[in-house]
């Protein structure tokens, strides 16, 4: 069962602004991961179903959230139907990330009061996506669609929350970018963790990131 609700959830996602997306298959350095993020101010995380039995490497990541992370309402992402879904739910995930729309993915969340954010490539998607109580939606890919699909999405409907994923960095300029645009929140995967700083355990580095874009994601907001 999911550790926070839905407006808890949202609340914290929507604080600091900011979603770090990973996966990878060692648990410890899952753990490590995690407990950096949430080191550098991080308090919504999103690990990927990305590999196999990687449910069980979640499972033990909620076991540990728990009492390492106790603030952190961790979530699932990479999901495209309503059957890994319902197994992420119940090993606690506290929300649902997914690279595209899936209707009956929101049913199964919303009969437990977890937020469901799905993938949409369009304003239709994103309207369908709400009728079916998605409060909050990925513009995915972001680095495709562009902050102007944002500005042009809001100007119509200005009551909609979006998370943008693909192509976010951890630079001033990036972040501004798609903040000014107006998003609810940034998806960060691979520029927030690189390849060469995860096989270095360098995870000092991870919490130094976070810290910064945080930082300019609060600036930006202003």
């Amino acid at each position: 069962m999911a550790r926070f609700d839905k407006q808890q959830v949202m609340a914290k996602i929507g604080a600091t602004g900011m979603v770090p997306v990973f996966y990878h298959k060692d648990l410890d350095t899952a753990k490590a991961v995690l407990k950096a993020c949430y080191d550098g101010g991080v308090r919504a995380f999103e690990f990927t179903n990305r590999g196999d039995f990687a449910h069980e490497i979640f499972g033990e990541l909620v076991k540990y959230a728990a009492t390492e992370c106790p603030e952190m309402a961790l979530g699932v992402g990479s999901i495209v139907d309503p059957a890994t879904a319902a197994l992420f739910l119940q090993l606690g995930a506290c929300f649902v990330v997914g690279p595209l729309y899936n209707p009956e993915i929101a049913k199964v969340c919303n009969r437990r009061l977890v937020p469901y954010t799905p993938g949409c490539g369009s304003i239709s998607e994103v309207g369908f996506a709400q009728e079916a109580g998605c409060d909050l939606c990925k513009v995915f890919p972001g680095d495709v669609l562009g902050a102007k699909f944002v500005k042009g999405l809001l100007a119509p409907m200005p009551w909609s929350k979006l998370m943008v994923t693909g192509g976010v960095e951890p630079t001033q300029d990036n972040l501004s970018s798609w903040i000014k645009a107006g998003v609810y929140c940034v998806g960060m995967g691979s520029k927030l963790f690189p390849k060469d700083r995860i096989a270095a355990e360098d995870w000092q580095y991870i919490t130094a990131k976070c810290i910064e874009a945080l930082a300019y994601i609060a600036e930006a907001r202003k």
